[in-house]
């Protein structure tokens, strides 16, 4: 009996001591027993942890080189914090860029998409991009682009999208073709005088009178819109309206035209059907002694031709003087216009436009990015193609197509290609097309 007593009185000394103990904690508003152990019950003054935020991106990026590194940077943005998560969806070219406008239309839009650079305006003014004046404001984020990227994402003054990465075009010349002739290898054609000079030594026949090899060719080896606004630096259209029956570019014109006056439209239309891509690139099977592309264009035949062998130059000035006036474009990254994170979306975009991406993005693609100090960084620049696109960004125009003129190509196009067709004449046909744009910017006005 006594031994019963003795054990009650433990118990109950016991459970005095457990209540005194929890009405301590309580009082200081602990939580955690000793030890770091979890409590029973959370503290009601805690903040609950927000919930991890999923992002949609969508790109069109599938290909098996791009796509790993586009993932490779998403794996590695989740794996930064732990407030977002991002998911990637492929959709092809172009595809993805009319769901988008059938998402942001039933309220279900991606939270991030890649888009083309220069018709930022378009979704701007129809309402079917965010604005991120709010965001960019707090950051001046606008430092990190190429100016003319920067600006062909704004409309009205105000960013809707965040530049990705561009383009720029540049001479491309076979170094071996130049010795073949007695040109100097490195001395590149400077002038359009001098390239029409150094295409005629370049060009070679067959007995039979068929060309084995052009030095080069206006339309087939850069294209007419490219000359004509390298002629005055000016690009055809920009935010304030067509420039398209410039003196110079009339002149321009003739001159594209003059390629096929001496080469012959039907021999090089022939000619042209010949190309082909990787070891039958008509640069790299000898057929093209010149070319002008963009830059990404040495990754890709640089594994057929020896590098040596390959001279780069800046675009011939139309004049001594004139500039060497290149063209390009690109994309960006935009927030569709009710996308339910915008916050979250800029922080993603934000990451993907910062120089560490942007490098590994130039590094394993060859791809010229819109980040001054990445194109710039040091190990870019190792790619002598990557460093002579970087350089190229100063002479490089970008033209955002005005809201108003969506489809100014299909009325101007079609009349400098009846130039080229021996139809019209220059200053006609340009004459037509610039009072044919103009128009369609006042009616859409």
């Amino acid at each position: 009996m006594i031994k019963a007593q003795k054990t009650l009185l433990v118990l109950t000394t016991m459970a005095l001591s457990a209540g005194l103990l929890l009405s301590a904690c309580s009082a200081t508003g602990g939580n955690k027993p000793a030890g770091g152990g979890n409590a029973s019950q959370p503290d009601a003054g805690a903040v609950k942890p927000k919930e991890k935020v999923t992002l949609d991106f969508w790109a069109h990026w599938g290909s098996t080189t791009r796509r790993p590194i586009i993932e490779k940077l998403i794996s590695d943005f989740n794996a930064s914090q732990d407030r977002i998560f991002v998911k990637y969806t492929f959709v092809p070219f172009g595809d993805g860029w009319t769901k988008e406008l059938a998402a942001v239309a039933a309220g279900n839009p991606p939270d991030v998409i890649i888009q083309d650079l220069v018709t930022v305006g378009q979704r701007a003014q129809k309402k079917q991009a965010t604005n991120l004046a709010q965001f960019v404001k707090k950051d001046n984020i606008q430092d990190r682009f190429f100016p003319q990227l920067w600006d062909a994402v704004t409309y009205n003054n105000e960013p809707y999208g965040l530049p990705f990465n561009t383009d720029t075009r540049f001479l491309f010349y076979s170094k071996p073709a130049f010795k073949e002739v007695g040109l100097d290898p490195e001395k590149p054609p400077k002038t359009w005088d001098e390239l029409q000079q150094y295409a005629q030594k370049l060009d070679k026949k067959s007995p039979d009178g068929k060309y084995q090899r052009i030095g080069y060719h206006a339309v087939n080896a850069g294209g007419w819109d490219l000359w004509l606004q390298n002629s005055d630096g000016k690009p055809l259209i920009d935010k304030e309206g067509p420039h398209y029956n410039t003196p110079q570019k009339v002149e321009a014109l003739n001159w594209v035209k003059s390629w096929d006056d001496r080469l012959g439209k039907k021999e090089m239309d022939a000619f042209k059907a010949t190309f082909g891509s990787k070891q039958n690139d008509p640069f790299v099977a000898g057929k093209l002694a010149m070319t002008v592309q963009n830059g990404t264009y040495y990754a890709q035949i640089k594994d057929f031709m020896k590098p040596e062998d390959i001279g780069m130059a800046p675009m011939p000035e139309f004049r001594p003087g004139t500039g060497n006036w290149s063209v390009g474009g690109g994309f960006d990254l935009e927030i569709p216009y009710g996308a339910k994170h915008p916050q979250e979306s800029y922080e993603f975009m934000k990451y993907l436009t910062d120089t560490a991406a942007q490098k590994y993005w130039a590094q394993y693609l060859f791809d010229n990015v819109a980040s001054k100090a990445a194109a710039n960084d040091a190990e870019v620049l190792k790619d002598p193609a990557m460093k002579f696109a970087a350089d190229n960004m100063k002479w490089t125009l970008v033209s955002p197509v005005p809201p108003s003129a969506p489809d100014y190509k299909n009325l101007a196009n079609p009349l400098v290609e009846a130039v080229l067709a021996g139809k019209d004449d220059a200053k006609s046909a340009l004459d037509k097309a610039q009072a044919a744009v103009e128009n369609l910017m006042k009616t859409n006005k």
